[in-house]
């Protein structure tokens, strides 16, 4: 039984180590340390590119159900991330070079699994299963490869942007306050307050800045949860103070006026050398992010560690293609994970890793799969894989996919969570007479 698992991101990873752990002998194909795509930066495994938050950890949020069900079923990125977490309020942030490094270790110490660095161009002859879990910056090559031999139609893709990181060293600190929105995390944002004019002046600077042109084939079709700073800043003047800069949920005396918006940093390691701007994902040129940023309070001397910057991310037309058990219709042998799923965030993508190998398992061992029902957030997340939706659009878990009964509102967050709780339990007993955790 030959398996082989493409890429070794979070997606990667994680299916990795189930189908170990359920003794079944694994090639893993990973092109780094060898080449790097545009966005990627370290030689080890499952790299966090964009953000070092894996979001909350609230019980009622859909982010904080799938956590628990993740761990619940032993991850091997969410375990190894409780070990990295850096202070962030009541979400979990990493350090993300030590989740990495933590993530790496484990995977290469592992018995009956070979790594092969090589960038795949095309699947490898000779295998009887694989997992695409590429990501969404599968390399041109693949990408065309599936599109052409697999898909019989072309990719579908997104542009997501990257926010900068700030050496915290060149932060002037009396210029800043500590603290979280309504105290959640206690001290744990480095907060920058601006007054309306400060706050208009950026607006104005932001909207005329110069920005790093698309090609002339590409068109910008941004994913809405991670809109670049501009393009917030373009669709009214108020957008970005009632988003990612909204002022609310501060201790005013700290401040020693009241704000009319509030830039947030968060540590981007555990021992805070290192801050990113928190929602300034971009794709403003260098010269005009310093520019921009440097006009911040406090950021007058800013060191820049990592400029802002946009990619283009590769997804598949998930419901057409894709049957729930995340294999590919027609050639039920080829499995796909991660955000080329058209799933979008880092735990989702973990999710869909643990699912496409959970799913493996159960059809090598010729038994019917149990699907998590759409009240758990597997299930829910699962179900936006087959909404036959025009175009399909990448989405993370929210409360929309969720299966949910017609109970009043004040009651609804509750009747999911206690719904949620009862279905995991009786898939999670479910599988665990067939699979290993």
């Amino acid at each position: 039984m030959k398996i082989a698992v493409i890429g070794a991101g979070l997606a990667g990873c994680e299916a990795v180590n189930l189908l170990i752990k359920n003794n079944f002998s694994v090639d893993l194909f990973e092109m780094k340390p060898k080449k790097l795509s545009p966005a990627h930066k370290l030689p080890t495994f499952a790299e966090l590119v964009c953000s070092n938050s894996l979001k909350t950890t609230r019980d009622t949020h859909p982010q904080g159900m799938l956590k628990y069900e993740l761990l619940k079923l032993n991850s091997v990125i969410l375990s190894k991330a409780q070990l990295a977490k850096v202070p962030s309020g009541d979400a979990l942030a990493v350090d993300r070079v030590l989740l990495s490094k933590l993530v790496t270790d484990e995977i290469m110490k592992m018995k009956n699994l070979r790594i092969i660095n090589k960038e795949v161009e095309e699947l490898p002859q000779g295998y009887d299963y694989y997992i695409i879990a590429t990501g969404p910056l599968t390399s041109e090559s693949l990408s065309e490869y599936l599109a052409s031999e697999l898909l019989g139609s072309e990719s579908l893709y997104f542009y997501d942007a990257i926010a900068p990181i700030i050496d915290a060293e060149s932060i002037d600190m009396s210029r800043t306050f500590f603290g979280s929105r309504y105290d959640k995390g206690g001290d744990d944002y480095l907060n920058i307050p601006l007054t309306k004019e400060e706050y208009l002046k950026f607006i104005d600077a932001l909207r005329s800045a110069e920005k790093v042109p698309l090609r002339s084939f590409e068109k910008p079709r941004y994913y809405e949860g991670c809109l670049p700073v501009e393009v917030l800043a373009e669709r009214g003047i108020d957008t970005l103070a009632y988003g990612p800069m909204k002022p609310v949920g501060f201790d005013e005396r700290k401040i020693g006026f009241k704000p009319y918006a509030v830039v947030q940093l968060r540590r981007e390691d555990k021992e805070g050398t290192a801050y990113n701007l928190v929602g300034f994902q971009t794709k403003l040129t260098i010269k005009e992010q310093e520019r921009i940023f440097r006009s911040l309070r406090g950021l007058e001397r800013a060191v820049f560690l990592r400029y802002g910057s946009i990619h283009r991310n590769t997804f598949i037309d998930a419901p057409k293609h894709l049957n729930i058990t995340l294999n590919l219709k027609g050639r039920e042998n080829i499995y796909f994970a991660g955000q080329i799923t058209g799933v979008e965030g880092y735990v989702e993508s973990i999710a869909t890793g643990l699912l496409s190998a959970l799913f493996l398992i159960f059809r090598i061992k010729n038994i019917s799969p149990v699907i998590p029902s759409a009240r758990t957030a597997l299930g829910a997340l699962l179900s936006h894989t087959q909404r036959e939706i025009t175009p399909y659009q990448p989405s993370g878990l929210h409360l929309g996919l969720f299966l949910k009964e017609d109970v009043p509102k004040k009651l609804k967050e509750e009747r999911i969570l206690e719904n949620e709780r009862k279905d995991f339990d009786i898939f999670s007993e479910e599988i665990k007479n067939f699979i290993s955790f």
